[in-house]
C-alpha cells in the first residue's frame, strides 16, 4: 500500500511540473485603433497553430515604451514597438521613459515602416508644419513611441510644445475622437500605413496630410528617421501624395524567453505572412530578407538560430 502510495504522489508531482512548464506566448501589442493590436492578435493566432499546447493571447498596451518595460519584467514574450523607442531602451533614456538599461532585451525581427503622419482637419486651416502653431494638438499617449516620435518632429521643425495652444496626451482612437468633435484641430499617428484610425477620421470630416519635408528629416539628426511618402488615396480626400517621415518597428523578446520558443515563434511568423498581411495592409512591407538588419537590441539566440537555416546569417 506505502508503494502504491508512493508511485501516486510522484505521479501527481510529474503532473504538476509538467502543469507549471506549460507554456505561454503573450504578444505585447498597442491600443486597438492601430496596426499593432490587429497584427498582434493573428500573430497569436498563428503562435496557436504553430506551437500546439502553447497559450498565446494578445494583450492590448500603451505600446513602445510599456511593451518594452513589460518586457524587461518577464511580463510577456513578443512585443511590437518602434526601432528608436528599442534603441532608447537599450541605452536608457529616462526622457523616453526608460530609467535605466533594459538589457534583457533581444530582437526578434524588423518589420514594417511606421509612418508619421500628421493629420489635420481641413477646416483649421493647417497645411504645414508652421500652421499647427498656435493650434491644438493630440501627439500620442505620454512617453509613448508616437509621443517620442512627435518630440523628435517638432524639434527637427525648430518647434517646441510650446508653440500649440493645447496639447493631449491620447491614444489614437481617443484623438480621432476628439477630432470629429472639432476638440482638437490635428493629431500626430505614427502608424502602418491605412491605420484604422486615420481612415475612420477621413469618412466622419475632410482631412489634410501635414508634409514632413526631407530638411526636418535631416535636422533631426536620428539614423533611424528616414524619409518617406503617404501615397496618394491612402486615405478617403487624401488625392495627392504627402511627403512624410518613416522609422522601422521590431519585434522583441527578452532573455528569459527559450531559445526554442524565440526559434518557434520567429519562423512561424515568416512562414504565415499571409496572415499577417490578410490581418492588416501594413504587414505587406514585411519580408524576411530585412528580418535581422541593424537590431538596436541585439539578437535572441532563437531567432539567431532561425537566420542561420534560412542563410539570412553566418
Amino acid at each position: 500500500m506505502k508503494l502504491r502510495t508512493l508511485i501516486a504522489a510522484c505521479a501527481a508531482l510529474t503532473l504538476s511540473a509538467a502543469a507549471n512548464a506549460e507554456e505561454f506566448v503573450t504578444v505585447l501589442t498597442g491600443g486597438t485603433s492601430g496596426v499593432y493590436y490587429p497584427l498582434g492578435v493573428a500573430m497569436s493566432q498563428i503562435f496557436g497553430k504553430a506551437m500546439p499546447g502553447a497559450k498565446t493571447s494578445a494583450q492590448v498596451t500603451k505600446a513602445s515604451a510599456e511593451n518594452l518595460n513589460l518586457l524587461q519584467a518577464g511580463r510577456g514574450e513578443l512585443a511590437l514597438t518602434l526601432g528608436d523607442a528599442l534603441n532608447e531602451a537599450w541605452k536608457g533614456n529616462p526622457e523616453a521613459g526608460f530609467k535605466t538599461p533594459l538589457n534583457k532585451l533581444r530582437t526578434i525581427a524588423a518589420i514594417y515602416p511606421n509612418y508619421i503622419q500628421i493629420v489635420a482637419n481641413a477646416d483649421s486651416g493647417i497645411k504645414t508644419l508652421a500652421d499647427l502653431k498656435g493650434k491644438r494638438i493630440a501627439v500620442g499617449a505620454p512617453k509613448s513611441g508616437t509621443e517620442l516620435n512627435a518630440r523628435a518632429i517638432f524639434k527637427g521643425a525648430g518647434m517646441s510644445y510650446k508653440d500649440f495652444a493645447k496639447v493631449e496626451y491620447l491614444s489614437f482612437g481617443e484623438s480621432v475622437e476628439l477630432m470629429k468633435n472639432r476638440q482638437l484641430d490635428a493629431t500626430l499617428i505614427s502608424a502602418g500605413l491605412g491605420v484604422a484610425a486615420i481612415r475612420d477620421l477621413a469618412t466622419a470630416v475632410k482631412i489634410v496630410i501635414v508634409p514632413i519635408p526631407a530638411d526636418v528629416v535631416a535636422k533631426i539628426g536620428e539614423a533611424a528617421y528616414l524619409s518617406g511618402t503617404v501615397p496618394a488615396n491612402t486615405y478617403n480626400g487624401q488625392a495627392e501624395a504627402v511627403a512624410t517621415v518613416t522609422i522601422q518597428n521590431f519585434l522583441v523578446s527578452h532573455e528569459g524567453v527559450s531559445t526554442d520558443t524565440a526559434y518557434k515563434m520567429t519562423k512561424a511568423i515568416f512562414e504565415h505572412l499571409h496572415e499577417l498581411q490578410a490581418a492588416h495592409a501594413a504587414a505587406k512591407a514585411i519580408t524576411r530578407e530585412n528580418a535581422a538588419k541593424s537590431p538596436p537590441a541585439p539578437l535572441h539566440a532563437g531567432a539567431e538560430k532561425y537566420y542561420k537555416e534560412v542563410g539570412l546569417i553566418k
